[in-house]
C-alpha cells in the first residue's frame, strides 16, 4: 500500500477511520530522514494492513507543533485513536519489524485501562 500524506485536513479523518496507523514525520533536508525513508516504503510494501503516512513537517507546521515534534524523524504508531508510540529516530528495518509486531501484540483493552488509571482520557 502507498504511503499517505497527512496534512491538517486529513489527519483527524486518517486516525478516525483506521486502526492502526505508523506515522513518519520528516522533513526534505533532513539526512537521517532520508535515510529512513526507503525502510518505510518496504515497511508499507510488506504490512498493507497497516497505513503508512508521512507528515512534511515543513509543510505541515501546526500538525508538528501540536505533537511536540522537536526532531526528525519522528515516528509515531497510532492504534485505535491512542498514540502508543513516538519516539525520534531513523530506525533500521529489523527494528521497524521488531516494533510493529511489538505494536500488534498489544491489547488496545488493557492499554487504554492503564490511560485511564493513570488519569488521562483514554479515546472510546
Amino acid at each position: 500500500m502507498p504511503t499517505v500524506e497527512l496534512t491538517k485536513d486529513n489527519f483527524a479523518e486518517t486516525l478516525k477511520d483506521n486502526d492502526f496507523v505508523l506515522i513518519d514525520f520528516w522533513a526534505d533536508w533532513c539526512g537521517p530522514c532520508r535515510q529512513f525513508a526507503p525502510v518505510f516504503e518496504k515497511s508499507a510494501d510488506t504490512h498493507t494492513d497497516i497505513v503508512h503516512a508521512k507528515v512534511d513537517t515543513e509543510a505541515q507546521r501546526e500538525l508538528a507543533f501540536e505533537f511536540k515534534i522537536q526532531s526528525i524523524p519522528t515516528l509515531m504508531i497510532v492504534r485505535e485513536r491512542t498514540v502508543i508510540y513516538n519516539e525520534p529516530g531513523a530506525l533500521p528495518s529489523e527494528a521497524l519489524e521488531s516494533l510493529i509486531t511489538q505494536a500488534k501484540e498489544l491489547d488496545m483493552d488493557e492499554v487504554r485501562q492503564k490511560i485511564t488509571e493513570q488519569g488521562g482520557d483514554a479515546p472510546e
